[in-house]
């Protein structure tokens, strides 16, 4: 799936007492220079080099982040074919 191309995002796994949050990654591993995040899971470099260091509380903030994300592409104008982007 790819989240940058109006499929649906990951799906938020904030985890439970007894397990944490999952990574968002859902390897389509590509930088988006317009957004800066993960075309795959709409993280940003620094979410996704620290994720293996955060702690619970952080990870569930950047799940919350992505959810964000996703809902401003998908209210963003789909591109027209053949404009300047």
């Amino acid at each position: 799936m790819n989240a940058a191309n109006g499929e649906p995002a990951p799906d938020g796994d904030f985890g439970t007492a007894a397990r944490p949050p999952r990574s968002p990654c859902i390897n389509v591993c590509r930088m988006n220079p317009a957004t800066g995040w993960c075309d795959g899971c709409l993280r940003t470099i620094d979410e996704i080099a620290g994720w293996s260091s955060f702690d619970e509380a952080a990870r569930r903030a950047v799940w919350l982040a992505i959810e964000d994300r996703h809902g401003q592409l998908m209210r963003a104008p789909a591109p027209r074919p053949g404009a300047p982007e």
